[in-house]
Protein backbone atom coordinates (compact mmCIF):
# COMPACT_ATOMS: atom_id res chain seq x y z
CA UNK A 1 0.00 0.00 0.00
CA UNK A 2 1.63 3.18 -0.90
CA UNK A 3 2.55 5.80 1.79
CA UNK A 4 0.61 8.54 0.86
CA UNK A 5 -2.53 6.42 0.57
CA UNK A 6 -4.80 7.11 3.79
CA UNK A 7 -6.47 3.44 5.27
CA UNK A 8 -9.49 3.48 4.59
CA UNK A 9 -12.03 2.47 7.58
CA UNK A 10 -15.89 2.21 7.85
CA UNK A 11 -17.64 1.78 11.30
CA UNK A 12 -20.60 0.00 11.77
CA UNK A 13 -23.32 -1.06 14.41
CA UNK A 14 -26.61 -0.02 15.54
CA UNK A 15 -27.59 3.74 16.87
CA UNK A 16 -26.25 4.49 20.31
CA UNK A 17 -23.17 1.82 20.17
CA UNK A 18 -20.83 4.55 20.45
CA UNK A 19 -19.29 5.07 17.00
CA UNK A 20 -19.00 8.80 16.22
CA UNK A 21 -17.65 9.03 19.38
CA UNK A 22 -15.25 6.61 18.76
CA UNK A 23 -14.44 8.01 15.58
CA UNK A 24 -13.35 10.94 18.10
CA UNK A 25 -11.56 9.36 19.80
CA UNK A 26 -9.51 7.61 17.46
CA UNK A 27 -8.59 11.18 16.15
CA UNK A 28 -8.19 12.42 19.08
CA UNK A 29 -10.54 15.76 18.24
CA UNK A 30 -14.05 16.12 17.73
CA UNK A 31 -13.98 15.53 14.02
CA UNK A 32 -17.69 14.12 14.33
CA UNK A 33 -20.79 15.62 15.06
CA UNK A 34 -22.49 12.81 17.84
CA UNK A 35 -25.51 14.27 18.58
CA UNK A 36 -28.29 11.74 17.43
CA UNK A 37 -30.88 13.48 15.78
CA UNK A 38 -33.02 13.48 12.50
CA UNK A 39 -30.79 16.23 10.67
CA UNK A 40 -27.49 15.58 12.45
CA UNK A 41 -24.54 14.26 10.53
CA UNK A 42 -25.23 11.20 12.25
CA UNK A 43 -28.00 10.61 10.01
CA UNK A 44 -25.64 10.24 7.06
CA UNK A 45 -22.52 8.61 6.39
CA UNK A 46 -19.47 10.80 6.60
CA UNK A 47 -16.04 10.44 5.97
CA UNK A 48 -12.85 12.52 7.54
CA UNK A 49 -9.25 11.99 7.03
CA UNK A 50 -6.95 12.76 9.89
CA UNK A 51 -2.78 12.03 10.77
CA UNK A 52 -2.77 9.44 13.57
CA UNK A 53 0.19 8.34 15.13
CA UNK A 54 2.36 8.83 11.95
CA UNK A 55 -0.73 7.12 10.12
CA UNK A 56 -3.07 8.29 7.38
CA UNK A 57 -6.60 7.54 8.48
CA UNK A 58 -10.08 7.65 6.79
CA UNK A 59 -12.40 6.82 9.01
CA UNK A 60 -16.39 6.55 7.34
CA UNK A 61 -18.73 7.08 9.97
CA UNK A 62 -22.17 5.28 9.32
CA UNK A 63 -25.64 5.74 10.24
CA UNK A 64 -27.14 2.70 12.19
CA UNK A 65 -27.19 0.36 8.59
CA UNK A 66 -28.30 -2.63 11.27
CA UNK A 67 -30.66 -1.22 13.04
CA UNK A 68 -33.09 -3.73 13.07
CA UNK A 69 -36.21 -1.41 12.89
CA UNK A 70 -34.70 0.60 10.48
CA UNK A 71 -36.31 -0.69 6.67
CA UNK A 72 -34.15 -1.19 4.01
CA UNK A 73 -36.04 1.49 1.87
CA UNK A 74 -34.65 4.02 4.65
CA UNK A 75 -31.48 3.13 4.34
CA UNK A 76 -30.89 2.23 0.56
CA UNK A 77 -29.33 5.64 -0.16
CA UNK A 78 -27.01 5.76 3.03
CA UNK A 79 -25.62 2.26 2.05
CA UNK A 80 -24.91 3.85 -1.08
CA UNK A 81 -23.15 6.86 0.21
CA UNK A 82 -21.18 4.92 1.65
CA UNK A 83 -20.10 2.44 -0.58
CA UNK A 84 -19.06 6.02 -2.56
CA UNK A 85 -16.85 7.31 0.14
CA UNK A 86 -15.16 3.89 1.21
CA UNK A 87 -14.65 2.84 -3.00
CA UNK A 88 -12.81 1.10 -4.29
CA UNK A 89 -12.89 -0.61 -1.04
CA UNK A 90 -12.27 -0.68 2.88
CA UNK A 91 -8.86 -1.94 4.56
CA UNK A 92 -11.23 -2.12 8.15
CA UNK A 93 -14.61 -2.71 9.22
CA UNK A 94 -14.66 -1.77 12.75
CA UNK A 95 -17.64 -3.66 14.28
CA UNK A 96 -18.76 -1.44 17.44
CA UNK A 97 -20.50 -2.65 20.17
CA UNK A 98 -21.31 -1.46 23.89
CA UNK A 99 -19.95 -3.42 26.44
CA UNK A 100 -22.81 -4.61 27.42
CA UNK A 101 -24.60 -8.24 27.23
CA UNK A 102 -24.68 -9.49 24.06
CA UNK A 103 -28.74 -10.26 23.06
CA UNK A 104 -30.45 -11.45 20.23
CA UNK A 105 -30.87 -8.25 19.06
CA UNK A 106 -26.83 -7.97 18.44
CA UNK A 107 -26.75 -11.19 17.07
CA UNK A 108 -29.70 -9.79 14.37
CA UNK A 109 -27.20 -7.02 13.74
CA UNK A 110 -24.11 -8.58 12.70
CA UNK A 111 -26.65 -11.34 10.87
CA UNK A 112 -27.47 -7.92 8.55
CA UNK A 113 -23.61 -7.17 8.51
CA UNK A 114 -23.30 -10.95 6.69
CA UNK A 115 -26.01 -10.12 4.73
CA UNK A 116 -24.82 -6.76 3.46
CA UNK A 117 -20.71 -7.30 3.28
CA UNK A 118 -20.41 -11.05 2.65
CA UNK A 119 -18.88 -12.93 5.79
CA UNK A 120 -15.61 -12.15 3.66
CA UNK A 121 -15.65 -8.71 5.63
CA UNK A 122 -15.05 -10.42 8.78
CA UNK A 123 -11.39 -11.19 7.45
CA UNK A 124 -10.88 -7.32 7.23
CA UNK A 125 -12.59 -6.96 10.65
CA UNK A 126 -12.15 -5.65 14.39
CA UNK A 127 -14.71 -5.71 17.17
CA UNK A 128 -14.21 -2.60 19.40
CA UNK A 129 -16.44 -2.13 22.27
CA UNK A 130 -17.20 0.85 23.46
CA UNK A 131 -18.02 1.82 27.11
CA UNK A 132 -15.20 0.52 29.06
CA UNK A 133 -15.96 1.98 31.91
CA UNK A 134 -19.00 -1.09 32.28
CA UNK A 135 -15.77 -3.44 32.18
CA UNK A 136 -15.01 -5.10 35.48
CA UNK A 137 -11.69 -4.27 36.48
CA UNK A 138 -10.31 -7.64 37.70
CA UNK A 139 -10.37 -8.53 33.26
CA UNK A 140 -9.68 -7.71 29.94
CA UNK A 141 -11.77 -7.51 27.00
CA UNK A 142 -10.86 -10.98 26.02
CA UNK A 143 -11.79 -12.25 29.07
CA UNK A 144 -15.03 -10.48 28.87
CA UNK A 145 -15.83 -12.12 25.30
CA UNK A 146 -15.37 -15.55 26.51
CA UNK A 147 -18.30 -15.23 28.68
CA UNK A 148 -20.83 -15.22 26.06
CA UNK A 149 -20.55 -18.09 22.65
CA UNK A 150 -22.20 -16.21 20.41
CA UNK A 151 -20.04 -13.32 20.87
CA UNK A 152 -17.10 -15.38 21.34
CA UNK A 153 -17.93 -16.80 17.82
CA UNK A 154 -18.05 -13.53 16.53
CA UNK A 155 -14.64 -12.36 17.58
CA UNK A 156 -13.21 -15.63 16.19
CA UNK A 157 -14.66 -15.18 12.47
CA UNK A 158 -12.67 -11.69 12.62
CA UNK A 159 -9.61 -13.47 13.51
CA UNK A 160 -9.24 -12.93 17.68
CA UNK A 161 -9.33 -9.28 16.96
CA UNK A 162 -10.92 -7.20 19.98
CA UNK A 163 -10.26 -4.19 21.84
CA UNK A 164 -12.32 -1.38 24.06
CA UNK A 165 -12.42 2.55 24.42
CA UNK A 166 -14.02 4.54 26.86
CA UNK A 167 -15.19 7.90 25.28
CA UNK A 168 -16.03 9.57 28.47
CA UNK A 169 -14.20 8.24 31.10
CA UNK A 170 -10.48 7.01 29.73
CA UNK A 171 -9.30 10.58 28.52
CA UNK A 172 -6.75 11.31 31.20
CA UNK A 173 -4.63 9.32 32.89
CA UNK A 174 -1.56 6.75 32.47
CA UNK A 175 -1.37 6.21 28.50
CA UNK A 176 0.35 2.90 29.52
CA UNK A 177 -2.83 1.58 30.95
CA UNK A 178 -4.80 -0.92 29.82
CA UNK A 179 -7.68 1.41 30.94
CA UNK A 180 -6.88 4.19 28.87
CA UNK A 181 -8.19 5.36 25.40
CA UNK A 182 -4.65 6.64 23.90
CA UNK A 183 -2.85 2.91 24.64
CA UNK A 184 -5.95 0.80 23.39
CA UNK A 185 -6.14 3.35 19.96
CA UNK A 186 -2.34 2.35 19.39
CA UNK A 187 -3.04 -1.20 20.13
CA UNK A 188 -5.88 -0.89 17.58
CA UNK A 189 -4.18 0.99 14.87
CA UNK A 190 -1.29 -1.72 15.50
CA UNK A 191 -3.69 -4.34 15.00
CA UNK A 192 -5.23 -2.72 11.90
CA UNK A 193 -1.70 -2.62 10.01
CA UNK A 194 -0.87 -6.33 11.32
CA UNK A 195 -4.22 -7.40 9.62
CA UNK A 196 -3.79 -5.00 6.46
CA UNK A 197 -0.61 -6.83 6.17
CA UNK A 198 -2.02 -9.90 6.66
CA UNK A 199 -4.22 -9.70 3.82
CA UNK A 200 -1.12 -7.84 1.96
CA UNK A 201 -2.17 -5.00 1.36
CA UNK A 202 -5.82 -5.33 -0.36
CA UNK A 203 -8.79 -3.55 0.83
CA UNK A 204 -12.37 -5.46 0.82
CA UNK A 205 -13.99 -5.25 -2.46
CA UNK A 206 -17.02 -7.23 -4.77
CA UNK A 207 -19.24 -6.86 -7.48
CA UNK A 208 -20.61 -3.69 -6.44
CA UNK A 209 -17.44 -1.67 -5.25
CA UNK A 210 -15.46 -2.87 -8.16
CA UNK A 211 -18.31 -0.85 -10.32
CA UNK A 212 -17.84 1.93 -8.65
CA UNK A 213 -13.82 1.77 -8.78
CA UNK A 214 -14.18 2.26 -12.41
CA UNK A 215 -16.78 5.03 -12.36
CA UNK A 216 -15.02 6.69 -10.06
CA UNK A 217 -11.95 6.28 -12.18
CA UNK A 218 -13.69 7.87 -15.54
CA UNK A 219 -15.00 10.74 -13.30
CA UNK A 220 -12.24 11.73 -12.19
CA UNK A 221 -10.37 11.45 -15.48
CA UNK A 222 -13.34 13.64 -17.03
CA UNK A 223 -13.55 16.36 -14.06
CA UNK A 224 -9.64 16.46 -14.19
CA UNK A 225 -9.76 17.23 -18.03
CA UNK A 226 -12.67 19.65 -17.84
CA UNK A 227 -11.40 21.55 -14.36
CA UNK A 228 -7.36 22.43 -15.24
CA UNK A 229 -6.53 23.48 -12.21
CA UNK A 230 -8.45 21.75 -9.50
CA UNK A 231 -6.45 20.13 -6.56
CA UNK A 232 -6.59 16.09 -6.68
CA UNK A 233 -8.73 16.19 -3.01
CA UNK A 234 -10.93 18.67 -5.10
CA UNK A 235 -11.07 16.55 -7.96
CA UNK A 236 -11.77 13.15 -5.59
CA UNK A 237 -14.33 14.97 -3.58
CA UNK A 238 -16.23 16.33 -7.24
CA UNK A 239 -15.86 12.20 -8.28
CA UNK A 240 -17.46 11.40 -4.99
CA UNK A 241 -20.50 13.05 -5.81
CA UNK A 242 -21.22 12.13 -9.45
CA UNK A 243 -20.58 8.92 -8.39
CA UNK A 244 -23.49 8.84 -5.60
CA UNK A 245 -25.73 10.32 -8.26
CA UNK A 246 -24.81 7.53 -10.40
CA UNK A 247 -25.26 4.84 -7.66
CA UNK A 248 -28.24 6.11 -6.40
CA UNK A 249 -29.76 6.02 -10.43
CA UNK A 250 -28.49 2.31 -11.09
CA UNK A 251 -29.58 1.04 -7.10
CA UNK A 252 -33.08 2.34 -8.68
CA UNK A 253 -32.67 0.21 -11.26
CA UNK A 254 -31.81 -2.77 -10.04
CA UNK A 255 -33.81 -2.78 -7.44
CA UNK A 256 -37.25 -2.30 -9.67
CA UNK A 257 -35.90 -4.60 -11.79
CA UNK A 258 -35.32 -7.34 -9.17
CA UNK A 259 -38.53 -6.69 -7.70
CA UNK A 260 -40.69 -7.05 -11.08
CA UNK A 261 -38.73 -10.05 -11.87
CA UNK A 262 -39.57 -12.20 -8.54
CA UNK A 263 -43.23 -10.70 -9.31
CA UNK A 264 -43.75 -11.65 -12.64
CA UNK A 265 -41.72 -14.79 -11.79
CA UNK A 266 -44.01 -16.00 -9.13
CA UNK A 267 -47.71 -15.10 -11.10
CA UNK A 268 -46.39 -16.57 -14.07
CA UNK A 269 -45.06 -19.61 -12.32
CA UNK A 270 -48.37 -20.28 -9.95
CA UNK A 271 -50.81 -19.81 -12.46
CA UNK A 272 -49.35 -22.06 -15.60
CA UNK A 273 -47.08 -24.67 -14.05
CA UNK A 274 -47.66 -27.42 -11.90
CA UNK A 275 -46.17 -27.58 -8.58
CA UNK A 276 -45.45 -24.01 -8.85
CA UNK A 277 -44.88 -23.14 -5.51
CA UNK A 278 -41.88 -25.23 -5.48
CA UNK A 279 -40.47 -23.90 -8.45
CA UNK A 280 -41.15 -20.10 -7.00
CA UNK A 281 -38.69 -20.66 -4.39
CA UNK A 282 -36.18 -22.79 -6.20
CA UNK A 283 -36.21 -20.12 -8.69
CA UNK A 284 -36.30 -16.81 -6.64
CA UNK A 285 -32.31 -16.18 -6.82
CA UNK A 286 -32.23 -16.48 -10.22
CA UNK A 287 -35.29 -13.97 -10.96
CA UNK A 288 -33.38 -12.06 -8.76
CA UNK A 289 -29.93 -11.63 -10.26
CA UNK A 290 -31.25 -11.69 -13.55
CA UNK A 291 -34.09 -8.78 -12.95
CA UNK A 292 -31.09 -6.73 -11.18
CA UNK A 293 -28.96 -7.16 -13.89
CA UNK A 294 -31.75 -5.93 -16.53
CA UNK A 295 -32.41 -3.06 -13.93
CA UNK A 296 -28.48 -2.24 -14.40
CA UNK A 297 -28.37 -1.97 -17.72
CA UNK A 298 -32.03 -0.44 -18.31
CA UNK A 299 -30.62 2.42 -15.83
CA UNK A 300 -27.61 3.33 -18.45
CA UNK A 301 -28.16 6.90 -19.50
CA UNK A 302 -30.58 7.53 -17.03
CA UNK A 303 -30.71 11.30 -15.81
CA UNK A 304 -32.58 10.19 -12.75
CA UNK A 305 -33.30 7.46 -9.89
CA UNK A 306 -37.14 8.22 -11.48
CA UNK A 307 -35.98 8.06 -14.77
CA UNK A 308 -33.75 4.71 -14.09
CA UNK A 309 -37.31 3.09 -12.11
CA UNK A 310 -39.05 4.56 -15.83
CA UNK A 311 -36.14 3.08 -18.30
CA UNK A 312 -36.31 -0.42 -15.95
CA UNK A 313 -39.98 -0.77 -15.93
CA UNK A 314 -39.98 -0.88 -19.71
CA UNK A 315 -37.71 -3.19 -20.28
CA UNK A 316 -38.73 -5.23 -18.01
CA UNK A 317 -42.59 -5.60 -19.67
CA UNK A 318 -41.00 -5.80 -23.06
CA UNK A 319 -38.75 -8.86 -22.26
CA UNK A 320 -41.81 -10.21 -20.19
CA UNK A 321 -44.08 -9.90 -23.31
CA UNK A 322 -41.58 -11.42 -25.47
CA UNK A 323 -40.84 -14.49 -22.91
CA UNK A 324 -45.00 -14.86 -22.73
CA UNK A 325 -45.33 -15.05 -27.07
CA UNK A 326 -42.65 -17.60 -27.53
CA UNK A 327 -44.42 -19.73 -24.32
CA UNK A 328 -47.17 -19.28 -26.83
CA UNK A 329 -45.87 -20.24 -29.50
CA UNK A 330 -44.37 -23.17 -28.19
CA UNK A 331 -47.75 -24.56 -26.77
CA UNK A 332 -49.66 -24.32 -30.11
Amino acid sequence: MEALTPTRIILLGKSGAGKSSLANTIFGENAFNINSTPLSDTSLSKAKTRSVQGRRITLIDTPGFFDTERSEEEMKPEMVRCIAECAPGPHAFLIVLKVEKFTAQEQAVMEKLRQSFSEEALRYSVVVFTHGDQLPEDISIEEFVKQNKNLRDLVQKCGGRCHVVDNRYWKAGDESSYRSNKFQVAELLNTIHRMTEGNKGSYYTNDMLQEVKREMQREEERIRRASGNMSQEEVWDQAKISTFDWLMIKSAGIITGALLEVLLGVAFTLTSTEGGQGLVVAAAQGWVLKGGMRGYNAAEGAKSPTEAVQKTIEEVKKQFLVTAEQNRSKSQ
